[in-house]
Formats: C-alpha cells, sequence, structure tokens
C-alpha cells in the first residue's frame, strides 16, 4: 500500500508541468503594488537577469554589490510587556540588506535611504555591478532594481531566484542586519 502511495505520488510530481516563460506574467510599465509574493516576469527592460550559476560566479569573484531587498517583518501587536524578538535574517553573506525598498511606493525618506545604500555599496560608482534579490517570486526585488536603474546606475542585475534559489543551491547564507538608517536606526 505505501508503495503504491509512493508511486502515485512520484509519478504526480513527474508530470507536474514546471513554470514555464509563458506561464510568467509580462513585464509591467510600472511598478508593482500589490500581491508582491506572485509568479515574477523572465525580464527586467535595462538589467541583466540572473541565474543561481551566474550570481554565484559574481559573488565568488567578487565583481559585484549584492543588495536584498526584503521587507523587515513587522512586529506584532503584542501586550504590554512581551518581549518580542524578530527572527533573524539571512542573505548571501556579503549583501547590503536594504529593507522595505522594494515597495511599488516609498515615502521619501525609503527612497532616501536606498539612494544611500547603493551609494555605500558603489562608492558612488554609478558603473558597479549591482545584484538585487530578495526572495524567489517576489517582486520586491523586481521594483527595486528597476527603481535603481532610474537612478542611473548602469550596470544593475536581478537575480530573481534569491535567497531561495541561492539556499537550493546549497550555497551559504549569512544571519544580516539591516544598513542602518540616517540617526543609526536599523
Amino acid at each position: 500500500m505505501i508503495r503504491l502511495l509512493a508511486a502515485a505520488i512520484a509519478s504526480t510530481l513527474l508530470t507536474a508541468a514546471p513554470v514555464r516563460a509563458q506561464d510568467k506574467p509580462e513585464e509591467p510599465a510600472d511598478y508593482r503594488t500589490e500581491d508582491y509574493r506572485s509568479p515574477v516576469p523572465v525580464t527586467l527592460a535595462g538589467a541583466r537577469v540572473l541565474s543561481t550559476a551566474e550570481a554565484e560566479k559574481i559573488w565568488r569573484d567578487k565583481s559585484g554589490a549584492f543588495i536584498d531587498v526584503l521587507p523587515r517583518a513587522p512586529k506584532p501587536n503584542l501586550p504590554e510587556g512581551t518581549v518580542w524578538r524578530e527572527r533573524p535574517h539571512r542573505n548571501i553573506p556579503g549583501s547590503i540588506w536594504l529593507p522595505d525598498t522594494g515597495y511599488g511606493r516609498l515615502a521619501a525618506s525609503t527612497e532616501d535611504y536606498l539612494k544611500h545604500g547603493l551609494a555605500r555599496a558603489t562608492g558612488g560608482d554609478v558603473a558597479t555591478l549591482l545584484v538585487i534579490y530578495c526572495q524567489e517570486n517576489c517582486w520586491m526585488s523586481w521594483n527595486a532594481a528597476k527603481r535603481v536603474l532610474s537612478y542611473g546606475y548602469r550596470n544593475v542585475a536581478w537575480y530573481p531566484d534569491g535567497t531561495d534559489g541561492w539556499e537550493r543551491a546549497n550555497l551559504p547564507l549569512a544571519i544580516a542586519e539591516p544598513e542602518p538608517r540616517e540617526g543609526g536606526e536599523r
């Protein structure tokens, strides 16, 4: 009985259709402002789209700056006196974590935070290779890479598989802290 069940499950998995490029959404003209955790396009005009192997090569060669834009988890509404410990955030080692910078609309202070973080990562050189990522099927990285292009950065790569693809490839992840904001706030 167990063997029959296992065979049925294996057969289903083997015949399940993989997500194909034609099943992905088309690249929108503007930023995505809702449903951020859903299939992303296979393109981003003006940016290079990276596979995990390509991202790994850039990382190993230290030939680009990696920018993680995964949002920070909001603090839950807890009873007074409750101690809350934020879950550790893991990203590609050496990355700069600029949380909350991939939304479709950014407050001026968040946009300034993104610009300052990029300037720090590149030393002000708009030709520096920037690898923008988040998680798989996360529009935050697509939005952020599109926005970075609008700032005049000329060497932008988007890694759509993000930390999920990185981890699947058994590549290392490291505990990260957000890049400090003006005034030292994280």
